[in-house]
């Protein structure tokens, strides 16, 4: 089962995707970023979102030297999969299928999108086959 985290605000998201994008980094590094990126922020504000995302379990931290270093403890997969399940949870009654069908509707896909999407829902119903001969084989 996924662990479930506390939702992130709108900046905590933006140092995410900056750790996502450097891979770790100190707060320093992750303050340059975001200020080449976006509105300038302080360091001291910096280090406060990196220790809320660490206290939410989305980041950790290396101590053992001077200047602490940050690293994301979740893939963007990760945290889009935990956000997806929970809105197929909240607004479509468990069935993924009205997500998919509205991001198809809205023209969210590129052809490319489309390309990998027919691959992986021909690699699922070919599984989805082979599943009932797996079961027949087991109870004998």
């Amino acid at each position: 089962m996924a662990h479930k985290r506390e939702e992130l605000s709108e900046t905590e998201q933006e140092v995410l995707k900056t750790l996502w994008e450097l891979g770790s980094g100190t707060v320093r590094e992750v303050c340059e970023a975001l200020n080449r990126r976006g509105p300038r922020r302080a360091y001291t504000t910096v280090l406060t979102f990196l220790a809320r995302l660490e206290s939410k379990g989305y980041v950790a931290s290396n101590k053992t030297e001077l200047a602490h270093v940050f690293r994301p403890t979740v893939s963007r997969d990760g945290l889009l999969t935990q956000r997806l399940t929970k809105l197929v949870d909240e607004v479509c009654e468990g069935t993924a299928s009205p997500i998919v069908q509205a991001l198809v509707r809205g023209n969210r896909l590129s052809t490319d999108d489309i390309a990998h999407l027919r691959r992986l829902l021909d690699q699922l119903e070919s599984e989805a086959e082979s599943e009932p001969a797996k079961k027949k084989k087991r109870r004998k």
